[in-house]
């Protein structure tokens, strides 16, 4: 595969009048240059798992920029320590080279595809429509049996929706979700995987690194390390100012989108092996869990709503604001409506409150491989050939580990 730097450059130097495939060429070609740049320079060498996965090439293809441009954290820490940055005439600025990429990469790898590209060029507005859709068909479901104000229910939302229909409506939509997701993520490990044009003797040493890789991955991703910025003092917000608070607040969002999940697990434990059923009292373990991660998914994502609106436009791809915006506005339409249900449960309201959160909740199962939830999981598969990586040997002897 030659070099991206070989490529002819879309013509008319806008990306917004050429078709995809010129636009993710345009987006490799810009990648690489910073990188070239970055490798002459080595100053942000220890900054992130890019530098050293970038002193590894000396030349960069499609699959190096992919994987650099979903390994970067866009902490920002190297784009105001960059002496070629913007206002000079290199104009380095890595940050917004590698999101503008990513977003790319998320289409090209979408599947179906043509769901990721509708996703990325109207995230807000699919987001909204499509939960709205979904809450207005389940509430006129219901008001056609006459049931969608009532008399109290003691909380059995099984007496709105029998549990079998639930089950079986949320399994296949989470099925989708998880094989769109599986999809593309194995078409993305396919083309950057460590060894897939490797020697004999680097495929085996990459083998033997894999559970160790894997271990050391899972604790950057739980831990999200290399949102701790280039010296550990977290990203560049507010007027350059370090801070730690974009990491505080992906961990209130990764740990309550986490408690929610266990409760839905726990409470399918609950059903299935204990025969113990919904409604569940307060005090149980699936409504703690469920409730604890309700707050982590509305304290969490208003914290990155108010962070990305305030992000400085040199590192910000603004074409990513709509889908990461619709994101954040489902994260938060359902945690919101799953704490009014259960507070609203033992009311006459509760059909009403239980369609609108079952809408919302299947929207953004439907929308999770094609917006910020899949670039969760591309960003740790980037991570694990970083950790299988550097446990090889470095064949050009250039820096790195």
């Amino acid at each position: 595969m030659p070099s991206v730097t070989e490529r002819a450059p879309p013509k008319d130097g806008a990306c917004g009048d050429v078709n995809l495939a010129d636009a993710l060429q345009a987006g490799e070609a810009e990648v690489a240059r910073v990188m070239q740049i970055c490798n002459a320079c080595r100053y942000c060498e220890g900054f992130c798992a890019v530098f050293p996965a970038m002193t590894r090439r000396l030349a960069f293809d499609a699959a190096d920029t992919h994987y650099l441009a979903n390994l970067c954290h866009n902490c920002g820490s190297c784009l105001y320590a960059c002496q070629y940055a913007p206002p000079h005439e290199f104009a380095v600025n890595v940050p917004q080279a590698m999101a503008r990429l990513r977003v790319r990469t998320y289409q090209d790898y979408a599947w179906p595809r043509a769901f990721g590209r509708l996703y990325e060029k109207a995230g807000l507005t699919v987001a909204l429509a499509l939960s709205g859709g979904l809450a207005l068909f389940l509430i006129l479901a219901i008001a056609m049996n006459g049931r969608l104000i009532h008399e109290p229910l003691a909380g059995n939302f099984y007496a709105v929706f029998p549990h079998n229909f639930l089950a079986v409506l949320f399994g296949v939509v989470f099925g989708f979700a998880v094989l769109a997701l599986t999809v593309g993520v194995t078409k993305f490990w396919r083309e950057v995987s460590p060894t897939k044009d490797g020697n004999p003797a680097d495929i085996k040493i990459a083998a033997q690194a894999r559970v160790p890789a894997v271990a050391e991955a899972m604790h950057d991703v739980t831990r999200l390390k290399y949102l701790g910025g280039g010296h550990g003092d977290g990203c560049n917000e507010d007027d350059d100012a370090f801070t730690l608070r974009r990491r505080r607040f992906h961990h209130l969002t990764l740990y309550g989108f986490l408690f929610c999940f266990a409760a839905t697990c726990v409470a399918t434990l609950y059903h299935y092996l204990g025969d113990w059923h919904a409604p569940y009292a307060f005090t149980s373990a699936p409504v703690i869990l469920g409730t604890l991660g309700g707050i982590g998914l509305i304290v969490g994502p208003v914290g990155l709503l108010r962070l990305n609106l305030k992000r400085d436009a040199l590192r910000a791809d603004a074409g990513q604001n709509a889908m990461d915006r619709g994101f954040i506005m489902l994260l938060l339409l359902v945690s919101i409506t799953g704490l009014a249900l259960l507070l609203l449960r033992d009311t006459r309201f509760m059909a009403l409150w239980l369609a609108i959160h079952l809408g919302t909740v299947m929207a953004l199962f439907l929308t999770l491989p094609y917006g910020k939830f899949a670039h969760g999981i591309f960003r740790a598969a980037a991570l694990l050939k970083f950790n299988i990586e550097k446990r090889m040997p470095n064949r050009l002897g250039l820096g790195g580990e």
